[in-house]
C-alpha cells in the first residue's frame, strides 16, 4: 500500500514539470523590444481568470544597481524595490487574448492599458502596452521559461 502511494504522490510531483501552453500563467523572460536583450524574469499567475504578473529577477548589467527602487514610480509603488513588484495586473479572457489590465513600465514609472496573447504555440507570449487605443502602443515578445 505505501509502494502505491508513492507512485501517486511521484506522479503528481511530475505534472507541474509541464508548462500549460494554452495559458499565459508561468514563469517568463522579457525582451526588451529596442535592444533586443533580456530584461526581467517574470512570473505571471491566474487568479480564477485574472492575471498579474510580479518581476522575479532582473538582468542587470555588473555595474548597476543590482535591486533598484522604481523611484519613478507614483503611489504605493514610490521607491519600491522593482524586484517583487507586480507590473502586470487585471487582464481578464478576451476571445483569444487578455486585456483590460495595465502593465507597469518600472524604468519610467508609468502605467499602460496592456493586452497579451500566446504565440508560437504557447512559447511565447506577445505583450503590448498602450495609452488610449492599442495603435498607440509598443510590444515586446516574453519567451516561457517553464
Amino acid at each position: 500500500m505505501k509502494f502505491l502511494a508513492l507512485i501517486a504522490v511521484a506522479a503528481l510531483s511530475i505534472v507541474p514539470a509541464f508548462a500549460d501552453n494554452t495559458s499565459p500563467a508561468g514563469l517568463w523572460k522579457n525582451i526588451d523590444d529596442e535592444t533586443g536583450k533580456p530584461k526581467a524574469l517574470i512570473r505571471i499567475s491566474d487568479n480564477n481568470g485574472v492575471l498579474s504578473g510580479q518581476i522575479e529577477k532582473l538582468f542587470r548589467e555588473p555595474n548597476e544597481e543590482q535591486n533598484p527602487k522604481c523611484d519613478k514610480c507614483d503611489g504605493a509603488r514610490k521607491d519600491q524595490p522593482i524586484l517583487g513588484m507586480t507590473i502586470l495586473s487585471n487582464l481578464k479572457k478576451d476571445g483569444d487574448e487578455y486585456a483590460g489590465g495595465e502593465i507597469l513600465d518600472p524604468s519610467n514609472g508609468k502605467l499602460y492599458k496592456s493586452k497579451l496573447h500566446l504565440t508560437d504555440g504557447g512559447k511565447k507570449l506577445s505583450v503590448r502596452g498602450y495609452i488610449g487605443v492599442p495603435m498607440l502602443g509598443r510590444t515586446q515578445t516574453w519567451v516561457r521559461q517553464e
